[in-house]
């Protein structure tokens, strides 16, 4: 089966075959992939053993792994090909919502502040650790919904982010 994953505006195609070989963009990864439990995953690549929590909410999924949150969305053969017939490829809003619930530690923009892909927006504190969620385009904060103390629910809206232009 053949996926594309969306993070940071970067689309990776990766397939997977009945074996379970696994390649991403061509060339072949050799991963070992276990699920523990609920959303807790076991992932073994390059010699290395990590944990992994991955929450898959409709179009998005969210991945915690290393002290990192990674949010991603990722397509099969299926979406793929209805997304291009309607001559669109989305690689996502400017809408930052929270992963899961927690409180926000620090909100490093504020409104009318340029951004790149990828800067630090909001600090949330989720499960006793820090999650840095990052800017999924490049432009001007257009609002900030929360402030640091402030507890947050899964999905709710924290900021947006306008595209140049």
């Amino acid at each position: 089966m053949k996926y594309v994953a969306i993070l940071n505006n970067q689309q990776y195609e990766i397939e997977i075959d009945e074996d379970g070989k696994v390649l991403i963009d061509g060339d072949e990864r050799d991963v070992d992939f276990l699920n523990l439990g609920g959303s807790l995953f076991s992932v073994i690549t390059e010699n290395k053993s990590l944990e992994a929590v991955i929450d898959d909410d409709e179009d998005r999924i969210a991945v915690m792994m290393g002290g990192r949150l990674f949010e991603t969305q990722v397509l099969d053969e299926r979406a793929i090909l209805m997304m291009q017939r309607r001559g669109a490829q989305e690689t996502g809003s400017g809408e930052v919502h929270a992963p899961m619930p927690g409180l926000i530690v620090e909100v490093a923009v504020q409104p009318e502040q340029p951004v790149e892909i990828g800067d630090t927006l909001i600090i949330l504190e989720s499960m006793k650790m820090q999650n840095e969620l990052k800017s999924p385009i490049a432009g001007v904060v257009r609002s900030v919904q929360v402030t640091a103390g402030q507890a947050v629910d899964k999905n709710q809206l924290l900021a947006e982010i306008s595209a140049p232009g």
